[in-house]
This record gives structure tokens, C-alpha cells and sequence, in this order.
């Protein structure tokens, strides 16, 4: 009996968001999904906070100072449900390709760094959010809970995702590991911050931190990452220290194959298109044959992960028996559980 592996071409973005114009950034993204949908891609995966743009101004100079940043972005982060989240799984849909957005959520009062799994119906298949915000951005964002540590299963495989770095958090990345994760969308903001001056944040450790994730995981691994535009940096640099410290470009988009090796042509980080490589999830069990640390490489005599799943509500109405909860705490937001799908 011979088993018939999914395989098919994947995209990951290379480019520069519609910084802080949310309308703008999703006319961008549909133009990004049709053009990878038109090259025959049934995956698409996007940069981290794509929309409506990663916050550089968090790293630029004082929380005083980026204030004047904060209600724009805000304003313009995604929030499920409305026209614009309408539109982004209308032309999924439309293009019949599952999407992976990378985007600040907008949950009433807080932000969240999330990833929105779109599948080729237009049909949610998973929102998750970074579980730790990475020193400053926790400034801005919120943080995820254990239901974002999941594996989704999917025609084109076993689908996950983590944003920057979370793929430098050991357990959480064992987490994925353990639930077969087969095709893992990694992603990255730009590797154009305090170059020369921070070498863990530059494209050096995190390319490799993505193809170590593919060769630890045994899975596919696309990696968006944006590029930073001379518009943005005109924005936010507003003196010669602050130009020094973003630069523009920094895009380092990469695809992995489970055994490591690069299997798209890397753009030249200053430039923005997609990177396409065509997968063979049949690829999988070659790599596994040598190595499944979740599996056949394990010793959880010696080992093993604790994880809670449990959704993190911030609020769970409950009353005492025989007593009825009149209305709702909170019309609008849905619990995790519900927001999870």
C-alpha cells in the first residue's frame, strides 16, 4: 500500500507593509495573494505584525516619546470580524489559498501579536497569538495563553505557526514538535534594527533560528519577513541616532525543508516579492528516520513537557446554582475558546 503525501508550492511574503494605513495594508496583501495564487500557491504566509506594521518606535527612544505613535496603531490594528478581516477571507476564498496574516490584533482595549490562519474557503482555521511579547513590545501587546501553542490539520498538512521569537523559546517549540507538526509558518518583522550593534537580532541568528526549527521539527518552514521602507524611516527617524539605528531593507524571507536546506531563491534584502518552493510532505518521514525528538529520539524517562492548553480568559462569568447571569460582561469580545474557533 503506497500513501499519497500532499504536495503543492508555498509563498512567503518579502515586503514592506502599509505602515499604520490598515486599508492600504489589506489592498496590498490581496494584491500579494492573488499574485501568489496566480504562480500557483495554495500557502501564503505573511510577516509578523504585517498589518498594520511592526512598531519600531518602540525601540527608537523613550515609551514618552512613541506615545505620539500609540493611538494610530491602535486604530489601524485588525479586528476579526470587521470589513477589512471581511476582505482578507473574502479573497482567500476568492483565490482558493490558505492564508497565515501576520497582524497586531485589536481586542477592545489591548493588542495582540497574532497570526491569522485563513483556510482556501475563507473559513478561519485558527487565531493565535504570541504567547510573550519580546522585551519592548511588551509596551504594546499582550500575551497568548497555551491554546496558541497548536497544530492544526489541514489538506496541505499539519499547519502551525510562531512569531520572531518564539522560535527561541525551547519548550514552546517542543510543544509543536509533539502534535506532528508537518509545515510551520515562522514569522519575522525585518532584521534591520541596531545593525552592527545587536548581532541576536540580526539576520544572522534568526535565519538560522528558522532552519534550525525546520531540521529540530522535521518540517517545512516558511519564513516571511518584512522589509522596511525609506517611508518609514522618514516617519520614525526623526535624528541622525535614530536613522542609525533603523536602517532601511532588512528583508531575509527564507523556506526550509525538513532536513535543513534552503529550498527557495532568497530575495536581496532591500527588495520585496514572494518566495515560492514546491513541497513534498513525503520529504517528512526521511527526516524523521533520523531523528523525532518527540518521538523515537525522546527520553521522556529523563524529560518531558508540561503544557495547559486551558484558554486564558481574563473573565469567565459563572454564578451559583440557581442563579442566573443577566447579560453579558462583554458583547463584543469572544473568549478565547470562541476566538480560537
Amino acid at each position: 500500500m503506497s500513501i499519497d503525501h500532499p504536495t503543492y508550492r508555498a509563498a512567503a511574503v518579502q515586503a514592506a507593509p502599509a505602515f499604520l494605513d490598515l486599508d492600504a495594508g489589506v489592498d496590498k496583501a490581496i494584491a500579494l495573494i492573488a499574485e501568489a495564487a496566480a504562480n500557483g500557491a495554495k500557502l501564503i504566509g505573511f510577516p509578523e505584525t504585517w498589518l498594520p506594521g511592526y512598531p519600531w518606535f518602540i525601540w527608537l527612544d523613550s515609551p514618552a516619546w512613541g506615545m505620539q505613535f500609540v493611538q494610530r496603531y491602535h486604530d489601524n490594528s485588525l479586528v476579526y470580524g470587521s470589513p477589512q478581516a471581511d476582505r482578507l477571507a473574502a479573497a482567500a476564498r476568492e483565490h482558493s489559498i490558505t492564508v497565515v496574516m501576520g497582524l497586531s490584533e485589536r481586542q477592545a482595549g489591548s493588542l495582540y501579536i497574532a497570526q491569522w490562519i485563513i483556510g482556501p474557503d475563507g473559513g478561519t482555521i485558527a487565531r493565535r497569538r504570541k504567547l510573550k511579547p519580546t522585551h519592548v513590545e511588551r509596551t504594546v501587546f499582550g500575551e497568548g495563553d497555551g491554546s496558541d501553542l497548536t497544530v492544526y490539520p489541514t489538506p496541505l498538512g499539519r499547519l502551525g505557526g510562531l512569531c520572531c521569537w518564539e522560535h527561541l523559546q525551547p519548550l514552546s517549540k517542543y510543544a509543536m514538535y509533539a502534535q506532528d507538526e508537518q509545515v510551520h509558518v515562522g514569522a519575522w518583522p525585518s532584521f534591520s534594527l541596531y545593525v552592527g550593534g545587536a548581532y541576536a537580532l540580526g539576520p544572522e541568528v534568526n535565519t538560522s533560528a528558522s532552519r534550525v526549527y525546520a531540521v529540530e521539527g522535521q518540517c517545512f518552514v516558511l519564513a516571511p519577513c518584512a522589509t522596511v521602507s525609506s517611508e518609514m524611516v522618514e516617519l520614525l527617524c526623526t535624528d541622525d541616532t535614530k536613522r542609525a539605528l533603523l536602517q532601511p531593507g532588512g528583508g531575509h524571507a527564507r523556506i526550509f525543508a525538513p532536513d535543513g536546506q534552503e529550498i527557495a531563491e532568497a530575495l536581496a534584502p532591500d527588495v520585496e516579492g514572494i518566495l515560492y518552493a514546491d513541497l513534498d510532505l513525503g520529504m517528512i518521514s526521511l527526516a524523521k528516520a533520523a531523528a523525532d525528538p518527540s518521538g523515537h529520539y525522546s527520553r521522556p524517562d529523563v524529560t518531558r513537557l508540561l503544557l495547559n492548553k486551558t484558554p486564558g480568559d481574563r473573565v469567565v462569568p459563572f454564578s451559583a446554582p440557581g442563579v442566573e447571569i443577566e447579560g453579558d460582561l462583554d458583547p463584543v469580545a469572544p473568549t478565547r475558546a470562541e476566538a480560537s474557533g
